[in-house]
């Protein structure tokens, strides 16, 4: 009866119990599944037995359950699906082509406070501090992201919004990037898009992006190690080489500068197996400073002990010694060893060459080791043919061949075997050169030749023999000041020219002469100068025996050149000639050895020697001084990206038979000519015009050909 309470109490609480109490277990459990609990749950928890899942009647008893019999299987469920779906047709979205992803027309937000806009071009503005304190970089910034800018490569091309804002946090990683190069590490960089302030240049609806630039605080080197430097002898004065101290404001570009100037320093003061580590920066964001570490290891200090060559037959040590710049002894230095490969290149020998510094013996104590240069070359081809054919107006035809042997003579003694075969000149010649003749840059020069000339002025047919020392410039070493001395004899036989089939006489000349020259130059280059002067001073006395007669004359010249940049596109350039003659009168002086003006290196306009006084017949007689002036504008053009230039030019010259000009036979010329830089030189075409010719002799127009500028 306890169990049917409290049973009949669970099926009626409202009168059994406060609704507000919740049952407990035992009150769910029923006493009958306590005292029988097989027969309670066969029965069903309200007493009635259980029914098979399939729906049957047949009651299954628990004992019949067989545990390892598998699952009833599931029955089918299927669900009707129609044979078609009709959806409503969706309705197309009206294009709008000035759609954009922003409007702007919104103008951007005024700048912070204590900041200035600063526009860098027509679709980007900064906002910076006013304080040049808080940002002390910023020119320098400005300039550096207007190179890298994405947006300022987008120009002024047409674009939409979408395209601009995506070029802008582009800009922004690059805004980020820059400042922490310059030690910002703490910035911010706000960027918006939108319409420019009103009052500015650009039009109204053009839109524009702003980046708002707090750069914080300007982080500081801290400590600073650089490894094994200060086991260096001189140890001090390459730390004072490395220009960074603690305190410094933090700049990676400073970093790479001073590794620059240290590993220089290094190369120039005698450790040629120096090494520095690549540098690494340590941020400390508490206390605003980077430490930066730069392993560098000396490896001792050496002197060079001399050269040693892989073809000593070809150019032995002793000789590549004697082109160094050098001596055995002096400290190492890297630029040295670089000019040595350089004056290697320049022998034009060898096609290829490597230096190489090797340890010989060590350092001990205080004294520095030894190293030797290891010179590796390979030969390069050395015999050459050339030949060059050509025609101009005044001279007519010329055709040059030549063939050479640079090495045939080691070390560096050459043949050169030569011929010329033209309308005005025959030539036929033999020379031997040496370079490099006892020291660096030494030109030892003997020159035989029989040649047979018949231009304008005279016909002559000459046996010489020509020697000299000199030193000069070369492309690969254009040198401040370079001179020359010689001695030379010839044997003339020379006359004016025939005219109107009338010979004229025939006159021998005996000459024996010694020389010399001298130049300074302070241009910037060989073949096109744009800044500096040169100055070249030349003098020979001559001795000359014709018609049982000796005559004694000193032949002088000077040359005057001067070259300033006006603008980046505009160089003007000026020079100024004088010779003269003093001791002989005109008929004691070969008709070679006279001075004539007129060509296209001289008075341009005229023909070669054409410039001068003239005998009864109108031969040119040359004269005993010379006077000319040159001057033209060397403009670049925009051809051919700037290769192009053009040249207008005045030329005016003057011969006289006295030894002091008098101006008397003194002429003008005018033009204008095209400059094409090959790389190699200026390739030269000038077209003059003779303001004051005469009909009888000069031709209306004159043009010239050649290679590099006409002084």
């Amino acid at each position: 009866m306890l169990a049917a309470g409290a049973l009949l109490a669970l099926a009626a609480p409202a009168y059994a119990q406060d609704t507000s109490t919740l049952p407990t277990l035992e009150d769910l459990i029923p006493d009958s599944a306590v005292e029988n609990p097989e027969e309670w749950a066969q029965d069903g928890a309200d007493g009635e037995p259980i029914v098979a899942p399939n729906g049957d009647d047949d009651s299954v008893s628990v004992d019949e359950l067989d545990p390892d019999a598998s699952l009833a299987e599931m029955p089918d469920l299927g669900v009707n699906w129609p044979d078609t779906v009709e959806l409503p047709p969706f309705e197309p979205l009206e294009a709008k082509p000035d759609a954009r992803l922003a409007q702007d027309a919104l103008p951007l937000l005024p700048p912070l406070p204590e900041s200035e806009l600063v526009r860098v071009n027509s679709q980007l503005v900064m906002a910076l501090p006013q304080d040049p304190a808080l940002f002390p970089v910023q020119a320098e910034f400005i300039e550096r992201f207007d190179q890298l800018s994405t947006i300022e490569q987008l120009g002024d091309s047409e674009s939409n919004i979408a395209q601009l804002a995506a070029r802008a946090r582009a800009d922004e990683d690059l805004l980020v990037e820059l400042l922490r190069v310059y030690g910002y590490y703490d910035s911010q960089v706000i960027r918006s898009v939108g319409a420019i302030q009103p009052g500015d240049d650009a039009a109204d609806d053009d839109p524009v992006v702003r980046f708002d630039i707090i750069p914080g605080q300007r982080y500081r080197f801290g400590a600073i190690d650089l490894g094994q430097l200060s086991t260096a002898p001189d140890a001090d004065s390459l730390r004072t080489t490395f220009g960074i101290q603690t305190g410094d404001p933090l700049s990676s570009d400073r970093i790479v500068e001073q590794q620059f100037e240290l590993d220089r320093a290094l190369g120039e003061t005698g450790y040629p197996f120096a090494e520095i580590d690549a540098p690494e920066l340590l941020i400390d964001h508490r206390q605003t400073t980077g430490d930066l570490t730069m392993a560098v290891r000396p490896n001792g200090k050496y002197v060079i002990a001399g050269v040693n060559s892989n073809l000593p037959d070809f150019l032995p040590g002793s000789h590549l010694e004697t082109i160094a710049r050098f001596k055995k002894g002096d400290a190492y230095q890297r630029s040295l060893q670089l000019d040595l490969r350089r004056a290697i290149t320049a022998t034009s020998l060898v096609s290829s060459v490597t230096v190489t510094p090797r340890e010989v013996s060590p350092p001990q104590d205080a004294a520095p080791g030894e190293v030797v240069l290891d010179i590796e070359m390979a030969k390069a081809k050395l015999r050459t043919i050339s030949g060059a054919i050509g025609y101009g107006t005044e001279e007519g035809f010329r055709l040059e061949a030549s063939w050479e042997h640079r090495n045939l003579f080691p070390p560096e003694g050459s043949l050169k075997v030569r011929a010329i075969a033209g309308t005005q000149e025959q030539l036929a010649g033999v020379s031997f050169k040496r370079n490099n003749f006892k020291r660096r840059d030494q030109i030892l020069l003997v020159d035989a030749y029989a040649s047979a000339l018949d231009n304008d002025a005279f016909d002559a047919q000459t046996i010489a023999l020509r020697a000299s020392l000199e030193r000069t410039s070369n492309l690969l070493f254009q040198k401040p000041f370079g001179w020359a001395v010689g001695a030379e004899i010839l044997a003339s036989d020379e006359r004016n020219r025939v005219i109107g089939g009338i010979p004229r006489p025939r006159q021998r000349f005996f000459i024996g002469s010694v020389f010399g020259r001298a130049t300074i130059d302070t241009t910037d280059s060989l073949l096109d100068p744009t800044e500096g002067y040169r100055l070249t001073g030349y003098v020979a006395p001559e001795i000359s025996r014709t018609e049982e007669q000796n005559f004694f004359y000193v032949r002088t010249q000077a040359d005057a050149s001067y070259y300033q940049r006006i603008t980046e596109r505009v160089v003007l350039a000026g020079r100024v000639r004088g010779a003269t003659i003093q001791g002989a009168d005109l008929a004691g002086i070969a008709p070679s050895r006279r001075l004539y003006a007129g060509g296209g290196s001289s008075v341009r306009g005229y023909g070669y020697q054409a410039v001068g006084p003239r005998n009864d017949l109108g031969e040119p007689t040359g004269g005993r001084s010379l006077v000319e002036v040159s001057a033209e504008a060397r403009i670049q053009t925009g051809f051919f990206d700037g290769a192009l230039s053009v040249v207008p030019f005045f030329d005016a010259g003057s011969v006289s038979i006295d030894p002091v000009p008098d101006f008397r036979f003194i002429k003008y010329g005018a033009g204008m000519g095209i400059r094409y830089e090959s790389g190699f030189g200026p390739i030269r075409v000038d077209v003059g015009v003779p303001l004051n010719r005469n009909p009888m002799f000069d031709s209306p127009v004159a043009v010239y050909v050649s290679l590099g500028q006409a002084f």
